[in-house]
């Protein structure tokens, strides 16, 4: 049993069958996936999708790089998604300074407007932070981050491990902790407590070796599991296990 805990369902490239995709995952044991909106449209999407398959779950937000869209008039209509049953998570939001997207000013405004909506409606945070790791940390601490909160995608180093596990946010791994030449990121994943242990794909993108440069998909969150695994000696299935319970823990799964 295996969980990813964050994909994007709704972004699969051009010839990829979202439909087909999660059964390829429900074949690898995948038996839970959470999809994750970027804005208002795929957030609905993701909505829908959740909706139509026991396995799938969502979490609906306005990408930092999408904050220009974060309007009070689309926040209110993201909250009304929020309500559906299926939803357990709020974003993914943050801070985005590797990219040229939305003034920096209007990605704050959005991130704070997120974290009081998570606590609002009791969900999860899923946190997307690049390059902007300070300053995404001072504002989950301004606002009082709720206490189910994800930073997705990790890719800062044991340091934010360390202020993460303090703070008890749970730390999510995909597929580039695979990679070659990513030895500061096992280093974080191996200093990760296991009780704050996760693993995505964020798929399509970040395919894991030996698929690298591939587009991803569900099923192959295993692949990172396994390198988790290694990290914390223990088996995949064991790490499946924990991963999972930690995913449940965050999003409030049904056991």
């Amino acid at each position: 049993m295996y969980t990813d805990a964050h994909c994007h369902l709704e972004r699969l490239f051009e010839g990829q069958d979202p439909e087909a995709a999660i059964a390829r995952a429900c074949q690898a044991g995948v038996t839970v996936m959470v999809t994750v909106g970027e804005d208002l449209a795929s957030s609905a999407e993701c909505v829908a999708t959740a909706a139509r398959h026991d396995e799938v779950w969502a979490v609906v937000g306005i990408h930092p790089n999408n904050a220009i869209e974060a309007t009070e008039h689309v926040l209110e209509r993201l909250a009304v998604l929020a309500r559906h049953p299926q939803v357990v998570g709020i974003g993914e939001t943050g801070l985005d300074w590797f990219r040229e997207g939305a003034p920096p000013v209007r990605q704050e405004d959005s991130f704070r407007d997120h974290i009081r909506l998570a606590k609002d409606l009791d969900k999860a945070l899923v946190i997307h932070d690049r390059d902007a790791h300070d300053d995404v940390v001072a504002v989950l601490d301004d606002e009082r981050a709720p206490e189910r909160t994800m930073f997705h995608c990790f890719s800062g180093d044991a340091e934010l491990v360390k202020i993460c596990t303090e703070r008890g946010w749970f730390v999510s791994f995909a597929g580039n902790l695979t990679f070659r030449n990513a030895p500061e990121l096992r280093e974080a994943a191996a200093a990760t407590p296991p009780e704050l242990l996760l693993a995505e794909t964020d798929s399509p993108y970040l395919s894991p070796h030996p698929h690298r440069g591939q587009p991803n998909e569900p099923a192959r969150v295993v692949l990172t599991i396994s390198q988790l695994a290694e990290l914390h000696q223990t088996t995949p299935e064991e790490m499946g296990r924990i991963t999972s319970d930690n995913a449940r823990r965050l999003f409030g799964l049904p056991s």
